[in-house]
Formats: structure tokens, sequence, C-alpha cells
């Protein structure tokens, strides 16, 4: 396995390109203003299935210091006025929400950020305890409850907090073990910091860690990388995500403090990332797609060798069919075949909750033909095959007529070993499973409009 899923230069020559991620179809460049917090309720109000469960995310902002290769939508802030107040505006928006939903149970719940833990303990207890009153709890065996953690905000006092407030999953940033590495993008936090907050993680009992890594970094090569993937393959976290750091400093300010002239070339990326399929395969894990990689007893390795594995907004997910309510700034949520996305802004997020209205801005509504497409890219991204059967029989279109020019595109791809274009099914290769991003591509129908806005993907690789 480790040698089938190297990549030779000339392949990533090829396929290194521009592409979404495809944690929603459309992607957020096709939302339009068109679609706002009048048209979300109207679409909310003919839609909702009461008792249904549902899930939720909570969007944080705020970060005590700035990482400087970060381009998420955050706020550095040491005022902690400033999460007071975005926590009473969150109290209103989850409350108009649920009064919008009917007050459905909620079966899967997770924070993300900028950094959630930013947030005290007192301040968490009385966010969930919010949410528990619009949305209440399914049992625990039934719900999935998750939080991204950063390691330098977290002791094992507050791990236990964590587990009292109903988290059972966990999200660590790490980035990196190397010292000059971590000075280089302002982040600081040593082996034995990590250490023990996984100590207390598993102490109470979470059920799966994550750890974010990222390449491309600067002073990071070959010799620096392999010693945090040994660090890593020590702690053994149960989910691991690799990252390829895009350096876009015209778009993100942050990113000017790096100096361009210490991150690695192609070569020694591709280098480092080959590496990191060698080890973590060589150690068991499996390779779930694209960068991630989950150890073979983990639900995410477990719905990907059942075929229930599903892509949102946080990445891969092993609970799809459920609708998404979005909560705080810049947060996106997905309600019967539509999308709608809050104010990026914290003002203008402030101003709508304080109007007395949610505080979407833009969003998207399906067509048929979306929905096709939605299905078969999800394919693509979770389960590596496309049955053209049982989607056409669905859709009630022949397959491979629709879809002429999207397979013919794929013509290189499967010279390349990447994929099989069968008579019934598109197949991708272990080798291809690296390459999802540009597999699904050519059944993107928003793609030419993507290139014309001009709008920049991050690299594939």
């Amino acid at each position: 396995m480790s040698e089938t899923l190297q990549i030779d230069p000339q392949m990533l020559a090829r396929y290194d390109v521009n592409a979404p991620r495809y944690t929603s179809y459309p992607t957020a460049l096709s939302f339009h203003e068109g679609w706002n917090a009048a048209t979300h309720v109207a679409h909310v109000r003919a839609h909702a299935v009461a008792d249904e469960p549902v899930s939720m995310y909570v969007h944080v902002p705020f970060c005590h210091s700035a990482c400087f290769y970060c381009a998420c939508n955050r706020v550095i802030t040491a005022n902690r006025r400033h999460a007071e107040e975005y926590l009473l505006r969150l109290e209103r928006e989850i409350h108009a929400q649920a009064a919008l939903h009917g007050h459905r149970p909620l079966a899967q719940l997770h924070f993300g950020g900028g950094t959630p833990t930013y947030l005290d303990d007192d301040q968490l207890e009385w966010l969930m305890g919010v949410i528990d009153d619009a949305f209440p709890f399914e049992p625990p065996e039934r719900r999935e409850f998750s939080i991204e953690i950063d390691p330098r905000t977290v002791d094992p006092v507050r791990i236990e907090r964590l587990t009292g407030m109903g988290f059972a999953r966990v999200s660590l940033g790490i980035q990196d073990f190397d010292e000059q590495v971590q000075r280089a993008i302002n982040r600081i936090q040593p082996v034995s910091m990590v250490d023990e907050v996984l100590d207390a993680v598993r102490a109470h009992g979470f059920g799966s860690t994550n750890f974010d890594l990222i390449y491309g970094l600067p002073h990071q090569d070959r010799a620096r990388f392999d010693r945090t993937l040994e660090t890593v393959i020590r702690m053994r976290p149960e989910r691991l995500a690799i990252y390829n750091y895009a350096h876009l400093p015209e778009r993100f300010k942050m990113q000017r403090l790096i100096d361009a002239e210490a991150l690695p070339g192609p070569a020694e990326k591709l280098a480092i990332f080959n590496d990191a399929i060698r080890r973590l395969t060589e150690a068991g894990y499996v390779h779930i797609g694209m960068d991630h990689f989950a150890l073979p007893e983990d639900e995410l390795a477990r719905a990907l060798a059942d075929d229930t594995l599903q892509r949102n907004f946080q990445g891969y997910a092993t609970r799809g069919g459920l609708d998404l309510i979005a909560v705080g700034s810049t947060a996106i949520g997905h309600f019967a075949g539509a999308y709608s996305q809050n104010r990026h802004d914290l003002l203008g997020y402030n101003a709508a909750v304080d109007a007395g209205d949610l505080p979407v801005f833009k969003g998207y509504r399906l067509d048929a033909d979306d929905e096709l497409r939605a299905e078969v890219i999800e394919a693509v991204m979770c389960r590596s095959r496309v049955d053209y059967r049982a989607i056409g029989a669905r859709h009630g279109i022949d397959f491979a007529d629709y879809f002429a020019d999207a397979l013919e595109a794929l013509e290189m791809a499967e010279a390349d070993g990447l994929v099989r274009r069968g008579a019934d099914a598109l197949t991708v290769t272990p080798m291809g499973r690296l390459f999802l991003r540009q597999i699904a591509l050519p059944f993107d129908a928003h793609r030419q409009a993507a290139a014309g806005a001009q709008v920049r993907f991050s690299r594939a690789l």
C-alpha cells in the first residue's frame, strides 16, 4: 500500500491544480445574496420535519494570538468582553433557529473556530445549556458532540469539564512539533503539553482524537517532518488530517509575516507528503482519502469500509442525512437542498441579530442537476466508486450519456492509474484517493464560473 501511494513529480505536475475540497456542492463560491434571511425562513417553514434529529455547527471566531499560517475567519483579541457580547447574540440566534425548526432533537454538534476553547469553562457550560434548552440532546449513545481544541488553552481539569458537558470527540491543532517551525508560525506548543492533554483526553473516555498537521510550512524539510511523524505515531491519535499549506500573503495579511524564502520548494513538499503516506500506512493507518487518515478501528475508517462515509463543512463525517443548523458568524448550514451562510463580519452579524433577524446574508437552492452532481461528487469523495445504474435510476437519466464529457475528461486519469472507467461504474484506485478533488472536478457544472471569477481554491497537493 505505501509503495502504491507514492507520487512521482510528473504526475504532480499534471494534477497539482487549484480545486475545491468539495465540502459542499456547489461550493460557497456559488452562493448569492438573493438567498437571505427571508428566503431561508420561508424554506425552513416549507420543509421542516418535526421530531427529526438535526446537526449543529457553532462558530467561535476568537483567538488569543495569531498563527501566521492561518486563513480562517477569526478575531484576534485579548478583550474577553467581545466574547461575552458574542455569546448573548449566539443565544438569540440559537433560540430563533429553534423556534423556526420546532426544537428538534440534536444528534450532532461541532464547535469550530477560531478557537472554541477561547471561551472559558463557565461560558462553554452556559452555551451548552442554551443549546440544550433550544434543541434537546439525543441520548449519549445516539449523539456525537465534538470540539476543536488549541492545546495551549486547556489542561487536564478543563478536559474533565469538557467531558461533563457532553463532548466525546476532540480535534487538536498540532501543525508541527519542530520548535523552529513553531517559532516561524507563531504557535509554540511543546510535545510535553500535547502529551498531557492527550493523556487527559484518554483518561476521561473521549472516543476519538484528531490531529491536524500542515506540510509546506517555513523551515520544514523531510528530516524535520519525519521527527514530527515519529512523535505523532507514538501518540497514535485515532484520526489525522495533513493539510497542504497555501501561502497567499496577497489574500491573508498575517501570512506576510512568514519568510517566503524559508518555505520548502515543490519537490521537498512532495517528498514530505510521500514520506507521511508511507510512514502512516506502515503504522497501520487507513488512507481515507486526499489528506485524511484513520486507525482501522475508528468510526471514520469503518464508515469508509461500509460505504457510509459522508462529507460536510467539517470534512469527512460518519453520519449523513441530518439537516445542519449553523450558528455564529460565517457559519454555513444545509437544510432540505439549500445552503445558508451567516455574515462574515462581526459588525454585520451583531447588527442582524440585534435587529431581531437571522444573520443569513447569502445561500443557494440546489436544482435537480445540482442534486445529481452533488451525489456523484460525494460518491467520488467518500466511496471512491460511482455506480452508473443506481444513480441513473434515482435521477431518471442515462449516466454515460448525461456525463459523457466528464467521463471523457478522465481519460488521462485512467491512463495514469487513478481511475477505472468501467461499463457500469467509475472506480477510484488507491492512488486516485490522493487526487479525489481532481477526479470530482469534471462533474462540477459550476467550475467554469469559478474560473471566470478568478477565485483561487487551495492547491490539491
